[in-house]
């Protein structure tokens, strides 16, 4: 059975397909690059959102003072 045409042929085309994946050029990110890139990406999303805040409590604090701060006459 071992000896049938199929089967030698297919051990031969996993053993050809085997040595090209063993053999092959790296393609793609690896896990690491990928860390470093998301780390990059989540530290730029922070510094905006640190800033995005910022600039709308500057501007909180200056339509509170146009309004006297905010407080309502009761």
């Amino acid at each position: 059975m071992k000896n049938h045409p199929w089967i030698v042929y297919l051990v031969a085309l996993l053993n050809v397909r085997i040595h090209r994946a063993r053999t092959a050029p790296s393609r793609g990110a690896s896990a690491v690059e990928w860390v470093i890139i998301t780390a990059i990406i989540a530290g730029v999303a922070l510094g905006l959102a640190t800033l995005i805040r910022q600039l709308v409590e500057s501007k909180q604090s200056e339509i509170q003072g146009s309004f006297g701060g905010g407080e309502g006459d009761t």
